[in-house]
């Protein structure tokens, strides 16, 4: 749920071408015999490339180098490499490809064993592996042993020296095939060696294919196109040059997969380079990645194909982090302890009472970016001049999670002293707000004096969003100080929730204390958007920071989703995409918000530490639903002409979903990059990572201002530039979440020792329940 300054109201909360036809038209036993063709010349001279799913090793980026020129030549003549590097394959070709491959691979390696055998007088052993008989074999013709040897390749006692590189292979292993035990090593999963006249053949197979699937665009556009790519992806290793095939599938080509996990994982791409430039991105548009829309696990996720994705996120945390830097290098010159720096005009505002919001907000931030002497000359600011006594009124659930988490936060991270009794202090000043007849919170509280009062707006009633969001810092500052007060007073919130909580668990998002000092639902919607959303967060969230003791929070979750199950799920028109409805008077509004996406995140880490088990029906549910919800969220991104979501969007129609006209903007937010994160570091999926990497392109290229990034007032028109406005959270949450996404080597672990509070900030959960 987010509040906005700016208002009295609530925000709470590849298409690359076919090349040209020829006239020869390919069909599946054409294909076939000139597979066999090219299983006979295969062996000779070709060019090596590098791994497609494997790590380049240090000699292979090497060789790379040194004969890139030679590369990026034969790349520009081989249509395979250009067509492969733009295109799907059909299974049948991708078969084709990977049979002769491996026929090629068993050819070459009992040659070389033929030849070793040689080299040291074993004509028996050659004989056999020329599949014939030997002198003390049973069935062995004496009157046939002449002709055998007159067949080996090599003389007798003759020294032979075997070239590096002979044969050559796409992909595979030696399937059924059995070597000789010191022969046995491990195949790569694809090797792709090229060789022109077997490549000539493969690509009229690949084009023949192109030229039905996208009639439309000229053919020899298409193949200039093409060249162009494919001298593009030699120039910098052809390792992902099949990879990137399903990424250039047009949004209305059809592809079939097959159900259940595959190894063959088709969206790993190349590392990025550090001098990326992001101007020239465009986005790839919606409907790409439909395997993953009903919350499938298509692929197998293998140790392999995780160390493959590290490597590649590695080299886009680099951007990410240089994001960061962009801007804290213009807060520190123009806004430093200020509350907001304007990321176009350069001027500051004290929107949050001049606490230093966007500084403490960012300091855990800094600290997992390991940007250290940022970090500790933002500890110097709040040690020396940050003061919890604006004047006026601030906002207590925004306070909360926005500065008290951070102060908290970067306690935890460094465990330095200054950050926890500044945290006291504010938490001390906060908790007055808690002196109400039932207990809850009201929503703005005075710090100098304690007085609070509930928002006019919202018919001074208390929001559920607010209340059911501060009880993880309080708690935590409990377990910090030893006082025990700051977990009590905010834990009667869900003493409250809990006593009331309906049967489908589904909350309203207003409620009014009653006579006898409890209270009561007097607004009747609900939604996992805007009023409502992070009170169900920290139902799963404070069960994991109890060490998973405390039965009561997950009992809430559970009760809640089963609620959200049977009443809020829905699908869309046409492609069943998966979404959360609001409901209001008992009819549902079918609008999803950004907000709602944290969602995938929540309901994945509920899955991992379902109580039942990971296998259980009710967490593969939840886990389904978090994938495919995810989707949703993905295209609510992909959709757009900037690669951003707006707002929220309105499901109906006859494409799934659109725009609302009152709410095209984007104000930075987290969420789906949250959602992200979440899956990617439970699942070990890399296609999250894809997701992020395109939302993290957008943000650089529509978003970046000279001083930082601004929000958009209409993610549908690339043209209109960003707005005067960077709230905190983008670099407490946005900018952490991405970098996260992208650091496998992160010491944060949420299975296992942290829980975020709604705004991103680590904290470590409890040993015991006290």
């Amino acid at each position: 749920m987010r509040l906005s300054p700016d208002s009295n109201t609530s925000l709470i909360g590849r298409r690359r071408g076919t090349p040209r036809k020829q006239n020869l038209v390919l069909n599946q036993k054409s294909i076939l015999v000139l597979a066999a063709l090219c299983a006979a010349i295969f062996l000779m001279g070709l060019v090596v490339g590098t791994h497609i799913f494997g790590t380049p090793n240090s000699n292979a980026t090497n060789n790379s180098n040194n004969n890139g020129e030679s590369q990026h030549k034969n790349a520009e003549s081989s249509p395979l490499a250009a067509a492969t590097a733009n295109k799907h394959l059909s299974e049948n070709i991708q078969n084709l490809i990977l049979e002769s491959a491996k026929a090629e691979l068993i050819e070459k390696q009992q040659h070389e064993q033929e030849v070793e055998a040689l080299k040291h007088g074993n004509v028996k052993e050659a004989l056999h592996l020329k599949g014939m008989q030997a002198p003390g074999d049973a069935n062995y013709n004496p009157h046939h042993a002449v002709d055998d040897v007159a067949q080996l390749e090599v003389p007798l006692n003759e020294a032979v020296e075997v070239g590096e590189g002979d044969g050559a292979m796409y992909a595979g292993d030696i399937g059924d095939h059995v070597l000789h035990e010191e022969e046995k090593k491990e195949i790569p999963k694809m090797e792709l060696i090229e060789k022109e006249d077997m490549h000539n053949h493969f690509a009229e197979a690949v084009k023949n294919e192109a030229v039905e699937s996208e009639k439309k665009k000229s053919l020899r556009e298409k193949l200039h196109d093409l060249k162009a790519e494919a001298a593009e992806v030699v120039k910098h290793g052809l390792r992902g040059a099949i990879g990137n095939i399903q990424n250039k599938v047009t949004t209305d080509s059809k592809v079939d997969f097959v159900k259940g996990e595959s190894s063959y994982y088709p969206y790993m791409t190349l590392p990025v380079p550090e001098n990326y430039d992001f101007k020239k991105y465009e986005p790839l548009g919606g409907g790409r990645f439909a395997e993953y829309k009903d919350g499938d696990s298509p692929y197998a996720i293998t140790d392999k194909l995780k160390e493959q994705s590290d490597e590649l996120a590695r080299s886009r945390r680099v951007h990410v982090l240089n994001a960061m830097k962009h801007v804290w290098k213009n807060y520190k010159e123009k806004a430093f302890g200020s509350d907001e720096l304007h990321p176009i005009s350069g001027r500051v505002t004290q929107n949050w009472g001049g606490m230093g919001t966007t500084l403490v907000d960012a300091l855990d931030t800094l600290w997992l970016m390991g940007l250290k002497d940022e970090f500790w000359e933002g500890r110097d600011w709040v040690r020396d001049k940050l003061s919890n006594t604006p004047s006026g009124d601030v906002s207590g659930f925004e306070t909360t999670i926005r500065s008290l988490g951070g102060l908290l936060s970067a306690y935890d991270l460094s465990g330095d002293k200054a950050f926890l009794e500044k945290a006291e202090d504010l938490g001390s000043r906060l908790l007055k707000a808690y002196d109400t007849k039932s207990g809850l919170p009201h929503g703005s509280v005075n710090l100098q004096n304690g007085a609070s009062h509930n928002f006019g707006w919202f018919g001074n009633q208390f929001v559920l969003a607010e209340v059911g969001t501060q009880q993880i810092e309080y708690r935590y500052l409990s377990h910090a100080t030893g006082k025990d007060e700051y977990a009590k007073k905010a834990d009667r919130v869900f003493d409250i929730l809990y006593e009331i909580m309906p049967e489908d668990g589904l909350l309203g998002e207003g409620l009014k204390e009653d006579s006898s000092g409890g209270a009561f639902f007097s607004k009747g919607k609900v939604s996992f958007g805007a009023m409502g959303d992070s009170t169900y967060e920290y139902m799963i969230k404070l069960w994991i920071q109890s060490g998973r003791k405390e039965q009561r929070f997950r009992e809430m979750w559970d009760k809640s989703m089963n609620g959200v199950h049977s009443q809020l799920v829905q699908k869309s028109n046409p492609n069943g995409l998966t979404y959360l409805a609001d409901r209001e008077n008992g009819r549902l509004n079918h609008k999803m918000d950004h907000l709602a996406c944290f969602m995938g995140g929540a309901l994945a880490i509920g899955a991992y530490t379902d109580p039942m088990g990971l296998d259980s029906v009710r967490a593969q549910r939840d886990l389904k639903t978090a994938k495919a919800l995810t989707y949703t969220c993905y295209q609510m991104y992909a959709r757009s002409a900037t690669g951003i979501s707006p707002e929220f969007v309105q499901f109906g129609g006859s494409n799934d979903f659109s725009i609302p006209s009152s709410a095209p903007f984007y104000i930075l937010r987290p969420e789906v990059v949250e959602a992200f994160y979440y899956l990617s570091a439970l699942t070990g999926d890399p296609i999250y990572r894809e997701w992020g990497w395109e939302v993290f392109q957008s943000i650089e290229k529509y978003c970046k201002t000279e001083y930082g990034y601004g929000s958009l007032k209409n993610v549908d028109n690339p043209s209109m530039p960003p707005e005067d406005r960077m709230e905190s959270f983008f670099l407490a949450e946005t900018m952490k979440y991405l970098y996260l996404l992208f650091d496998p080597d992160s010491e944060i672990d949420i299975l296992n020792k942290h829980v975020f509070n709604t705004e991103a900030h680590p904290l470590k959960v409890f040993k015991d329940s006290n």
